[in-house]
């Protein structure tokens, strides 16, 4: 998955492949952020300016 664009795409977009990649792909946000060169507190500050919120139970945006 590339997740390149995750500072300037669409966060209605990206909380998609984001969800898709935690769920097929990683562990957990840390992974992810890991694995594909994402930094957590830009990615969680886009998300949660359109109202996405990290639930760390479901290890998901919701």
């Amino acid at each position: 998955m590339d997740l390149s664009r995750y500072r300037t795409m669409d966060p209605h977009l990206l909380v998609g492949v984001i969800n898709t990649t935690l769920r097929n792909h990683c562990e957990s946000l840390d992974d992810l952020c890991a694995s594909y060169d994402v930094e957590k507190n830009i990615l969680i500050e886009r998300l949660a300016s359109a109202g996405y919120e990290y639930n760390v139970d479901e290890k998901r945006f919701v």
